[in-house]
């Protein structure tokens, strides 16, 4: 099952201590500085990547709907913001549906769609994770094969619900 994240591009970037200095000295740097850092991340990782930001500052390069280096950047329309953006597609994408975002209204909306959601600082540790791996030349985590004797005992009353495992497989895929 394929994995479409959701970004809700201006929290991201006032959340990050790398880029909200960019977007501090010009809001088309911080925004291009993002698109970069996903860029990069999309080379290591190939998910399906978008980034909603308010359309009210208006798109100087890039139209309302656009893609670049294999980003989709989308603009709010007149009249919404993008958190609504974004709540829409989390209703429409459900379970293949990462929402990023610290906004905790659209955290609830979009887990009650069905998406995943994680917080802004949360995925940048994980770009950095891989970014990391991918210069260290490591590739994922490797499981352990077999069967480890234990007097442990499993059963469904340790089991998280299937949504939220679920769920955690899909971060974990990031």
């Amino acid at each position: 099952m394929a994995i479409h994240i959701i970004i809700d591009g201006y929290n991201l970037i006032r959340q990050s201590p790398e880029l909200s200095g960019l977007d501090r000295q010009d809001l088309q740097l911080g925004r291009d500085a993002l698109v970069d850092v996903l860029a990069a991340y999309k080379k290591i990782k190939p998910h399906k990547i978008s980034v909603v930001f308010d359309g009210t500052a208006g798109p100087s390069l890039y139209g309302s709907r656009d893609r670049v280096k294999g980003i989709a950047i989308r603009y709010s329309q007149g009249g919404e913001s993008a958190d609504d953006v974004i709540r829409r597609m989390a209703r429409r994408e459900k379970a293949q549906a990462l929402v990023v975002s610290s906004d905790r209204e659209v955290m609830t909306a979009a887990e009650s769609a069905g998406a995943t959601v994680m917080d802004s600082a949360a995925f940048e540790d994980k770009i950095a994770m891989a970014r990391y791996l991918a210069v260290k030349g490591g590739g994922e985590p490797v499981e352990s094969v077999g069967w480890v004797p234990t007097t442990r005992k499993k059963g469904p009353s340790r089991r998280l619900p299937k949504r939220k495992r679920k769920a955690r497989a899909r971060v974990e895929k990031l």
